[in-house]
């Protein structure tokens, strides 16, 4: 097949397309055998839905519809270039990665296919498909009560995203979940699906209503729009989000007789804060040791240091900490941004 013409283009002008305009398919691509493979794990278990896949603006099924959309920018080696200098990263780049997220929205198409979510025991299992979504949850990375495929222990997240990791466990080929999760709650709801999909067998599926692609897809963006409200959801995700207020706390003048690296201070420093936060905000220490790392390494970046007279840095180094952890703890990001 011939390149589109946009592949040449540069960047500054490829992101004034609309992406509908890039006509972008799944067919013909190296995706079409990812998602001829994920039929053929459907089929090996007796499941005889094969749920449709589109092109789309993320990786999603459509509220009550059994159809998978996948994101755009894998449709082409030229989009997740884009992707990745826009984004860092290409989410479902890899075969294994594309295969785990296929599993999971897999599970929302049959979920709605079949209308799964109106049982009863799929409700004691899982929890009520009603329950309202947020985009923020707080994990517990201990718990035993759910499985863990996809990163962020999504299935924590809500009782739809518990069954689609469930399920995805469940569908992944040569995977001994039954001992994996031995002695886990979890191994009950993997129980469950099983024999819940075993009664699907062979069994075509009740709800397959007539939709427009173009009424779910979001594609008719273009990409610049896309990215600058992308970038805006995931902004604290980007290594220099934290740099004006490293600034503020700390000097970048390393002659200052007596300065030591920010970096090497935070270091000796990072037990006491983390011991200090973690007691007042009530908060697990995975997190903040996450987010310390994070600064520590930015101060390295930023070649900052410490001035020696800087007697007032402790306390303001614990406040800047604090308030970080109690932004994340009421709104799921780790600071207000405007």
């Amino acid at each position: 097949m011939a390149e589109p013409d946009w592949v040449q283009l540069s960047d500054e002008t490829l992101l004034e397309f609309r992406i509908r305009r890039l006509e972008l398919t799944l067919e013909g691509t190296p995706l079409q055998p990812l998602i001829q493979r994920l039929y053929d794990e459907l089929s090996a278990r007796g499941l005889i839905f094969h749920p449709t896949c589109h092109v789309g603006d993320e990786w999603f099924c459509p509220v009550g519809i059994p159809a998978i959309f996948v994101p755009f920018f894998l449709a082409h080696d030229r989009l997740r270039e884009l992707e990745r200098r826009m984004m860092l990263e290409v989410e479902g780049e890899t075969p294994e990665w594309f295969m785990k997220l296929m599993r999971h929205e897999a599970a929302h198409a049959y979920s709605y296919a079949y209308r799964l979510y109106r049982r009863r025991k799929w409700q004691e299992t899982f929890g009520l498909a009603s329950t309202e979504e947020s985009e923020f949850y707080r994990p517990r990375p201990y718990s035993r009560s759910y499985v863990v495929h996809l990163d962020d222990w999504y299935a924590q997240s809500h009782p739809d995203e518990d069954f689609a990791e469930t399920f995805a466990v469940w569908l992944t080929p040569d995977h001994d979940w039954r001992e994996k999760y031995r002695g886990w709650k979890a191994l009950q709801k993997l129980e469950y699906v099983d024999g819940l999909m075993r009664s699907l067998a062979g069994r075509p599926p009740l709800h397959q209503p007539a939709y427009a692609v173009a009424d779910y897809d979001c594609l008719d963006v273009k990409l610049k729009t896309y990215y600058s409200r992308k970038r805006k959801q995931y902004e604290d995700a980007y290594p220099n989000f934290y740099d004006e207020d490293l600034r503020q706390l700390f000097d970048a003048a390393a002659e200052v007789p007596g300065a030591i690296k920010a970096s090497r201070y935070l270091r000796r420093r990072r037990r006491a804060i983390l011991a200090q936060v973690c007691r007042w905000t009530n908060e697990r220490q995975y997190r903040v040791h996450r987010l310390l790392n994070r600064l520590i390494d930015r101060c390295e970046a930023l070649q900052l240091f410490v001035r020696p007279e800087d007697r007032n840095l402790e306390l303001q180094l614990g406040s800047f900490v604090t308030t970080l952890i109690m932004n994340y703890l009421f709104t799921g990001k780790f600071k207000r941004t405007k």
